[in-house]
């Protein structure tokens, strides 16, 4: 079979909390002392295992990067979101490690069109005992238009998109850069959600690792292309060469140095 399938329990499904689309629900993750199933913690970076484990056969957990509900990436400090993905990096290697799974999915959804129930920002890890990794990525996914290049970690707009229009990939040459790595984050889903030329309010992050190579996406999140949901055909945007321009204009000309805060503040 070249696709692979995960059964999803729909009776589990139906009690898990949503306040994306019902905004007055009560948010689990606003009460820490309430939680259950905690592996660590740093600060207010807690990893637990997810109460909901919806996908049969697998074991799923979540990442709650910080105490502030309504508060995402872009308005991280730089320490926090260096400890934030180091954190979760290292988790997601220690899974990859264990001899327990095939595969170790490691990602966020964020907003209405991004598959997420929970506004409270987060990100999830998911190991699956049985998997077809061959059929998880492909590594044309993050080859296109470079935009930076710091420390031997790339940023670059995907000229063979996973589903289309305008992907930020972000490849180290080695993934204990995990600083770098969190920078080039952090400016991706500044400029989807804040710089972008139209409104948006939801975007995904894919981790990948082919070995010990890593590699990261982030995708704007629209309505889905019925060309892609029907026909599996990726629609590459005719305006690359502007966005990468656009992007090098914001955050790396002579400020490239400074912060994320620091060229907001410009």
């Amino acid at each position: 079979m070249d696709i692979n399938l995960a059964l999803f329990n729909t009776n589990i499904g139906r009690q898990k909390p949503e306040n994306i689309v019902h905004s007055e629900a009560a948010c689990p993750f606003c009460e820490p002392d309430k939680l259950t199933g905690i592996i660590e913690t740093d600060g207010d970076i807690i990893l637990l295992k997810n109460k909901y484990n919806v996908l049969e056969g697998a074991d799923q957990f979540v990442l709650i990067e910080g105490s502030e509900c309504w508060a995402d990436m872009p308005d991280y400090t730089p320490e926090h979101m260096h400890r934030l993905i180091a954190f979760g990096m290292r988790h997601w290697a220690r899974l990859r490690r264990s001899g327990k799974y095939e595969a170790v999915l490691f990602f966020k959804n964020y907003g209405h069109y991004s598959g997420g129930t929970i506004r409270h920002p987060h990100m999830q890890l998911v190991g699956f005992p049985h998997l077809q990794t061959q059929l998880l990525f492909r590594r044309s996914d993050f080859e296109g238009l470079k935009v930076a290049e710091k420390d031997g970690v790339t940023l670059s707009l995907s000229a063979e998109p996973r589903v289309g229009f305008w992907e930020l990939n972000i490849v180290p040459r080695d993934a204990s850069d995990t600083d770098t790595i969190a920078d080039y984050i952090q400016i991706a889903v500044d400029f989807l959600m804040h710089r972008f030329h139209r409104r948006l309010d939801s975007y995904n992050i894919f981790f990948y690792n082919d070995g010990e190579e890593i590699f990261v996406k982030v995708l704007p999140r629209f309505a889905t292309s019925p060309m892609f949901v029907g026909y599996n055909i990726r629609l590459v945007p005719s305006n690359l060469e502007e966005m990468c321009a656009r992007i090098r204009s914001i955050y790396f000309t002579d400020r490239e140095n400074g912060s994320l805060h620091d060229r907001r503040a410009k």
